[in-house]
């Protein structure tokens, strides 16, 4: 088992393995090896362009182990931006069409997280427990290997995983059969649509009133935000140890305005966090009121997450940090840069080019040229190094802050309610209709109808099943089954009287001799009635249970069918006594649907607008009920 021996990943991590789909041969991994560069290296543009959370989308060569072959693979920590996670699966679907010779798997803590995003379409035998080296991306499309004979009997409990070199040679042989089914390519793809372009749209820029050191460090290393933030939003009380005295590594006093890239992730969770400085930081505040409070305490937010970051440096000297940025690899990571249109059209040397070029040394440095021998450089180490190598030029500082450029706007922060359903909707892939169009799509006899199908809809141990489906047959209830099934029931032997009937029998004066007189008078009545009189006793039986109901409390709170004639005879009933009254309860037969529908409407009433059971299973059902008007006011 595959899965027990592979290590256990991070609730906030993910595992992604890139396969030679055929087997590869003696230069096999020199193949992989060129493989990582190349594809690297054709996205660079991208990824030079990205801010992460915690970690980058890294490839190493791992060797073969096992039943697992050598491979290109990598595990990155996303943290709390989930959108990390479904970035390295559009990365990894476009580098397998553009290297068809790959085949690639991606896995979190979840297991096959992509089968759960496709969750209403997959087929029935596939499960967490048989799904293991099934899922692939290649060709750049979703591939989903089915067990080997899916005619046998008990096969989806009973087949086993296959291993990865099976199940890559069934891939390159076989792929157009194995390729998944149009709705869950469908619900994959629109989970990573957007790419590349989301990649823009996930950043916000704002200004933030900074030492001069930290402006200059993220200049050069734009990606060390992250960090930062990080190191301010998980910290812990020891933490702020540094923070609680004048700061060593970026004091106070020599301060400027700068524009920040942050993702939208970062952005919120450093904007939403209330912290109050240490007096001894030397950070203070102004009014909340000042025009640029923003700015102020976002700065100060960075610089105690910078200061933290430098407190735990191990203190690597400036010369011990690699070199990497020279020799042919980089030579051509920057050529295809420039071949993709990285710098647009910028001129060599500019501040646009040169902050650009910033990012793409910055993507190098953490991510092309780290030899796999190599520990990582914590953050502070690399930030110390940056301050010791790097010249901070002041007023160059102050006149680019001069004429920074707007900051994004931060409305987004603020969800109301009905955005929030709106992107539900869109979740859900359904339209939000017009309150016009909803009033007119409303029927009561889809909701009985939907009610009904749920109800009668056969389920499996692991859960009820919605009836997804609008054509499916009609719920009909057969009388008669149903009153010679209940006869089967009520007709088999009697169990063994319980110790509360015991009890009662006591009470009432119930002897043995009583019953077995009972049993002797039903036994010889069993023999000469009928199966076709038991049943016609049945229903008079219920039918007289109807009549007794029809005058009490719980018999007035159903509703029945209306006939025509009970008003009529309903004067004369009145002087003819209590006999004509039980005549007159002769019921109608109930209005099952009206029943149904008026409970259904009054527990929706009492939820009150909020969520409750009714809204919860009517949803499912694909039943969507208009908002009261007692609680709208209209």
């Amino acid at each position: 088992m595959e899965a027990l021996r592979r290590p256990a990943l991070p609730e906030d991590a993910v595992r992604y393995r890139l396969f030679a789909a055929a087997a590869a041969g003696p230069g096999g991994e020199a193949l992989l090896r060129r493989c990582a560069e190349l594809a690297l290296v054709r996205f660079a543009p991208l990824l030079a362009a990205y801010v992460w959370q915690r970690q980058p989308f890294r490839l190493r060569y791992v060797p073969g182990r096992g039943e697992i072959p050598a491979h290109l693979g990598g595990t990155t920590v996303f943290g709390d931006n989930v959108e990390d996670e479904w970035f390295i699966v559009y990365l990894l679907r476009e580098i397998t069409r553009e290297f068809p010779g790959l085949a690639a798997s991606i896995d979190d803590n979840d297991g096959e997280f992509l089968l759960i995003e496709a969750a209403d379409f997959l087929p029935k035998w596939l499960n967490p427990e048989n799904s293991e080296n099934r899922v692939f991306f290649y060709k750049g499309e979703l591939h989903i290997i089915p067990p080997g004979e899916p005619w046998e009997p008990g096969w989806a409990l009973s087949a086993p995983c296959p291993t990865v070199p099976q199940a890559l040679a069934l891939l390159s042989a076989r792929a157009e059969e194995f390729l998944a089914a149009e709705p869950i390519r469908a619900a994959l793809n629109k989970r990573i649509h957007g790419y590349p372009e989301k990649i823009q749209a996930s950043l916000h820029r704002a200004r933030c009133f900074l030492p001069a050191g930290i402006a200059a460090v993220l200049r050069l290393r734009p990606s060390l935000v992250a960090a930062a933030v990080q190191a301010f939003y998980l910290r812990e009380p020891g933490d702020l140890r540094a923070c609680r005295r004048p700061f060593r590594t970026f004091p106070a006093e020599q301060r400027v305005m700068a524009l920040v890239t942050f993702t939208r992730c970062l952005y919120a969770q450093l904007v939403q966090q209330q912290f109050v400085p240490d007096r001894r930081s030397g950070y203070t505040l102004p009014a909340p009121s000042h025009p640029q409070y923003r700015a102020y305490e976002l700065g100060m937010k960075l610089a105690h997450g910078f200061e933290i970051l430098c407190s735990k440096s191990s203190k690597v000297a400036p010369d011990a940090k690699r070199n990497v940025l020279s020799g042919p690899l980089w030579e051509r990571f920057l050529r295809s840069l420039k071949e993709k249109d990285y710098f647009k059209g910028e001129m060599e040397g500019s501040a646009k080019y040169l902050e650009l070029l910033h990012m793409a040394e910055d993507h190098f440095q953490q991510s092309v040229a780290v030899p796999e021998s190599c520990d990582e450089v914590s953050p502070g180490d690399e930030i110390l190094t940056l301050l010791q190598t790097t010249p901070i030029d002041l007023k160059e500082l102050e006149r680019e802050a001069a004429c920074l450029p707007a900051e994004d706007d931060d409305s987004w922060l603020d969800i109301t309610p009905g955005a929030l359903d709106q992107m539900l909707k869109e979740t859900r892939n359904e339209s939000l209709p017009s309150p016009n169009e909803e009033e007119q799509k409303y029927d009561l006899e889809t909701v009985a109808e939907n009610m009904k199908a749920f109800v009668s809809k056969v389920s499996t141990h692991e859960g009820a099943e919605m009836p997804w489906s609008s054509d499916e047959s009609h719920v009909t209830f057969d009388v008669d089954s149903f009153t010679k099934a209940l006869d089967r029931i009520l007709g088999a032997d009697s169990e063994e009287l319980d110790s509360d009937d015991l009890d009662e029998e006591e009470e009432f004066g119930f002897s043995d001799e009583d019953d077995e007189e009972l049993d002797a008078g039903s036994e010889r009545q069993e023999q000469k009635v009928s199966p076709e009189e038991l049943v016609g006793s049945l229903k008079a039986y219920m039918k007289e249970m109807d009549r007794e109901l029809a005058q009490t409390n719980v018999g007035k709170s159903f509703s029945s069918h209306k006939r025509g004639a009970s008003s009529v005879g309903a004067a004369p009933c009145e002087s003819a006594g209590p006999d004509c009254g039980a005549e007159a309860a002769e019921l109608a037969a109930l209005d099952v649907d009206m029943n149904l529908v008026a409970n259904l409407l009054e527990s929706y009433s009492a939820q009150a607008g909020l969520a409750g059971p009714t809204s919860n299973i009517l949803q499912s059902l694909g039943v969507n009920l208009p908002e009261s008007t007692e609680l709208t006011g209209s």
